[in-house]
């Protein structure tokens, strides 16, 4: 049973939604701040945080970059302007859902989100760059490179299609589990910059994920 945390400092909404969750075969923890948030997740492991982004003693953004590289967020925010998405896919997010959402919604994404982190391809190798995806591990030059479960699945279509150049679409629908009406163009760009900055000598002349102008991105097939 994969156990939820929920930060959430609306407790009728929080109560509803540890209901409709449990309700799905979850188990859920709640939390109203962030501060019993963090005690939370030092003391136990979950598989999913769901993060409300406006908490009276902080905030989601900062929780994500804390907990992002232990198991993968879905941020629940009240504005879907483009500089909060963008902030909140920096700081690790898998995914957004906007207030007011409908709870099918909700769970249908975090179902989502959960497949997306028990893949269990074979190792991928691509030069000096190697993906366990079982482990949810990357390396690069033996280095352990730590990446969010949405970089880690984009990294994973890339390096199992290496060589080939992928359309945008291709990788939406890959990263959105082809569910295409989640699917935010905006995503693929964060994550494209997100991970060139991890994992290219110098990200404003990649040599690794290249752009083909017009059409998507292409891994190379160096060894």
């Amino acid at each position: 049973m994969e156990h939820i945390l929920l930060v959430e400092d609306d407790c009728a909404l929080a109560m509803g939604l540890v209901y409709s969750i449990q309700q799905e075969g979850f188990e859920v923890t709640h939390c109203p701040d962030a501060k019993s948030a963090r005690e939370a997740f030092a003391s136990s492991p979950f598989d999913l945080a769901l993060l409300d982004v406006m908490l009276p003693d902080g905030n989601g953004f900062d929780l994500c970059r804390r907990f992002h590289s232990s198991c993968p967020v879905i941020l629940l925010t009240a504005c879907d302007e483009e500089v909060n998405v963008v902030m909140g896919l920096d700081g690790g997010a898998d995914d957004y859902i906007t207030k007011p959402f409908r709870v099918r919604e909700l769970i249908s994404r975090m179902r989502a989100v959960l497949r997306r982190c028990k893949s269990t391809d074979d190792t991928l190798k691509a030069g000096a760059l190697t993906l366990h995806p079982e482990h949810s591990c990357v390396t690069l030059k033996g280095q352990s490179i730590p990446l969010t479960a949405m970089e880690l699945r984009l990294l994973s279509h890339l390096m199992r299609n290496k060589g080939q150049t992928l359309t945008r679409t291709q990788l939406l629908d890959k990263l959105w589990d082809n569910r295409g009406e989640f699917v935010d163009d905006n995503t693929l760009s964060v994550n494209i910059r997100r991970l060139r900055e991890k994992l290219e000598e110098n990200p404003n002349q990649p040599q690794t994920i290249l752009t083909v102008r017009g059409v998507g991105y292409r891994l190379e097939a160096s060894e």
